[in-house]
């Protein structure tokens, strides 16, 4: 499963593809959300750009979405608070 649901958070498990042309969701791939990210990942730029598109795309303040493992890795995984975008957001992923 790409992410793991709590009362309170939602952990998702990321594959992060740096340099890519735009930033956007590429689906779920080996039990992880696939995402595309434009920053290249030099000095932490790459998870930067990450934390911003998730805050922008669920609507999360991007200062209440934390990395739980795998910040200098490709595989991620990120804490986001519940939220009613976020829930929606998984459904439409899983459909």
């Amino acid at each position: 499963m790409w992410y793991d649901e709590h009362d309170e958070y939602i952990d998702l498990f990321i594959t992060a593809r740096p340099a890519s042309s735009k930033n956007e969701f590429a689906g779920i791939y080996d039990d992880a959300l696939k995402v595309k990210i434009k920053a290249p990942a030099v000095e932490g730029a790459a998870n930067k750009e990450l934390i911003k598109f998730l805050s922008k795309r669920f609507k999360i303040p991007k200062s209440e979405i934390t990395f739980v493992s795998g910040e200098t890795s490709k595989r991620k995984r990120i804490r986001l608070p519940k939220s009613e975008k976020l829930i929606e957001c998984i459904e439409e992923m899983r459909e």
